[in-house]
């Protein structure tokens, strides 16, 4: 037997999953509320608008961080007792930020509500743990449309709520949120013991080797990677074309936009079911070239100032990144149970560099090639993507 306690599989009841990909979502949004807020927040708090997209950058880097300290405690600790701890954390964040009138305090809170946010990536791991091997990816699936549908629902959202009520209370709703979480897992989770005994310093010293032995891991990262990167690439860029010239969009339309984009989050699900059928290979093909497909009717939307392919666009690509994902971790969560938590941390820190990367590049190109230049790079970095997966031997990443 393998070092974690397996014990559960198959025991956990449909509202447990819908927990946990509730958890996974509300976690994930945390670290773009602030981002349609910037000019609010700034302008409250006294914030210098050459420095205001920090609000952002500061979450991410406390995410960032709690992928590296925190998510590989589930394959030490037990793990409702790391639910708690990680939702009580993005709670005192959340809670900070709201009641933020400067700077270096709103600073602070940003970090650590987006150190508790990694609470979207205990749930992954532990609804893999949950579910029979037979049903994995659809249950993963499921907790994964969790995760992508707080990531595109967070922007429009917070525009919403912050539009009737203040921004403040965006962010008070969801520590309200993490706390009600904290409970109701703690009630409903089967305690889940992992036997390896690993200190954080272990686990963290474990990563450069689970990176040089584990093949599919370093597949997948290579896959979703540019994935995440195009992905982000888009929703960076894209505020900044519908509010141009051509389209002329004021902040309610592009929250819109947003929102209708989000049904893209329907392609977690239906890759869980393609890859328990043992589709998962043709999945890879069909997500990446897909990715590519998306950002061309995009392109043919902004050429003949069409929202309508926009959107089509938009929704194909989201489609597209939320099954790649879910055929990466499903891949994973076939391996060793004992290593699952640090896989998923190196999948999911890893691919978020990709993503970092199409935030700092999107501005930059849009200004120098508008949307076409964009649409460019996200084409290119898909195309790269798929030629590395053709040297894929059949049957070597599932």
């Amino acid at each position: 037997m393998n070092g974690a306690d397996e014990r559960p599989h198959g025991t956990a009841s449909d509202l447990t999953f819908f927990l946990l990909a509730l958890a996974a979502g509300a976690g994930a949004a945390n670290l773009y509320y602030a981002q349609p807020l910037i000019a609010l927040i700034s302008a409250d708090i006294g914030l210098d608008e050459s420095v205001a997209s920090l609000v952002v950058t500061l979450g991410q880097i406390g995410y960032i961080a709690g992928l590296l300290l925190v998510v590989p405690l589930g394959d030490a600790i037990e793990n409702r007792r790391l639910f708690g701890l990680v939702l009580l954390c993005a709670c005192a964040g959340l809670i900070a930020a709201a009641g933020a009138h400067s700077p270096l305090v709103f600073a602070g809170a940003a970090v650590i509500f987006g150190f508790g946010s990694v609470v979207a990536q205990v749930a992954v791991p532990f609804a893999s743990h949950l579910a029979r091997p037979e049903e994995r990816g659809r249950k993963v699936g499921n907790v994964v449309s969790g995760l992508m549908a707080g990531i595109m629902l967070a922007r429009p959202a917070a525009s919403l709520i912050a539009h009737w009520f203040g921004w403040r209370a965006v962010f008070l709703a969801s520590a309200v949120l993490m706390l009600a979480l904290a409970a109701g897992l703690r009630l409903l989770l089967p305690p889940r013991r992992p036997q390896g005994g690993l200190s954080l310093w272990a686990l963290l010293g474990s990563f450069p080797t689970l990176l040089r032995t584990q093949p599919v891991l370093r597949r997948r990262i290579a896959y979703q990677m540019p994935m995440f990167g195009a992905f982000i690439l888009f929703w960076t860029a894209v505020p900044l074309e519908l509010a141009g010239p051509a389209f002329g969009f004021d902040q309610s339309g592009i929250a819109l936009f947003a929102l209708a984009g989000a049904a893209g989050v329907f392609g977690s699900s239906l890759a869980g079911r393609l890859a328990d059928r043992g589709y998962s290979r043709l999945g890879t093909a069909l997500a990446l070239a897909g990715a590519a497909i998306g950002f061309a009717i995009a392109a043919i939307g902004v050429a003949y100032s069409s929202v309508a392919a926009l959107v089509i666009g938009a929704v194909v690509l989201d489609l597209a990144a939320a099954a790649n994902l879910v055929f990466g971790q499903r891949a994973l969560f076939m391996l060793d149970p004992a290593i699952r938590s640090r896989l998923n941390a190196l999948y999911i820190a890893l691919f978020f560099l990709g993503g970092a990367l199409g935030s700092a590049i999107a501005s930059p190109l849009y200004v120098l090639g508008g949307w076409y230049a964009v649409s460019a790079a996200g084409v290119v970095a898909m195309l790269a993507a798929l030629g590395y997966f053709a040297t894929e031997a059949r049957g070597t990443a599932a």
